[in-house]
């Protein structure tokens, strides 16, 4: 199987950054903000959207985990967020860049990504996050020259686990769903891969899914992105 695959798209957060360091302070910020001041109002919205207040963990397949700054300013309007969807949802977007610009990569990322890139692969990246958050990210790891694709939700390809983010990336590059990797920490990553007919669907467990979330949709399991060349290898 490995040997067809051509390209790899990477999802970000808990793929190639650590999910709870980078966001755990972010979605406190944002839903202070959502909240107007009121904590017992902004723990109310990230409790209900997945966060665990006491030690930060954002639950794997939740909405905090998974989801988009659309889908999560929906979800705290409806939880009493006095704001208009699309003023949430851009200042969700602001907030959200500011933390990537200076955002550390997983040990063992970049390295993973030079060798994949040194070696023919063609690769991109596929995020819930918007497209202006992950080339922030991607300038501040020293990774953008590596990347042929990049997309957000709000790129255009649609949001996961819907396949348009993988088909994009197929056309954009050329090569055939069936000769892309799509790796990812969370089981909407795998769910789009799936839907897209992706050659080889991979997990980690650097994020916020453990191996029980993933194995039923992967095609392997994996450490970390770190372990991947050595496994297409």
């Amino acid at each position: 199987m490995t040997a067809t695959i051509k390209a790899v798209l990477f999802d970000k957060d808990g793929t190639l950054l650590d999910f709870d360091a980078t966001w755990t302070p972010a979605y406190r910020t944002t839903a202070l903000y959502a909240a107007a001041g009121d904590q017992t109002k902004a723990d109310l919205f990230l409790s209900e959207t997945g966060m665990n207040l006491a030690t930060g963990a954002s639950a794997a397949g939740s909405l905090l985990a998974a989801g988009n700054s659309a889908e999560i300013a929906e979800a705290w309007i409806a939880l009493g967020a006095n704001f208009d969807h699309a003023t949430l949802t851009a200042e969700l977007d602001r907030i959200f860049v500011g933390r990537m610009h200076d955002a550390a990569a997983l040990p063992g990322i970049c390295e993973a990504i030079l060798n994949l890139h040194g070696n023919g692969y063609t690769l991109g990246v596929a995020s819930s996050d918007s497209e202006a958050a992950i080339r922030a990210f991607l300038a501040g790891a020293g990774l953008t020259d590596r990347m042929s694709f990049v997309t957000g939700y709000d790129t255009g390809f649609g949001p996961k686990p819907e396949p348009g983010m993988v088909h994009g990336f197929s056309q954009a590059t050329g090569f055939p769903p069936s000769e892309i990797c799509v790796i990812g920490d969370n089981t909407h990553d795998l769910e789009m891969a799936r839907a897209a007919g992706a050659g080889l669907r991979v997990g980690v467990l650097t994020g916020t899914s453990d191996r029980d979330d993933l194995e039923p949709l992967a095609h392997i399991v994996l450490d970390s992105v770190a372990d991947l060349p050595g496994h297409l290898a």
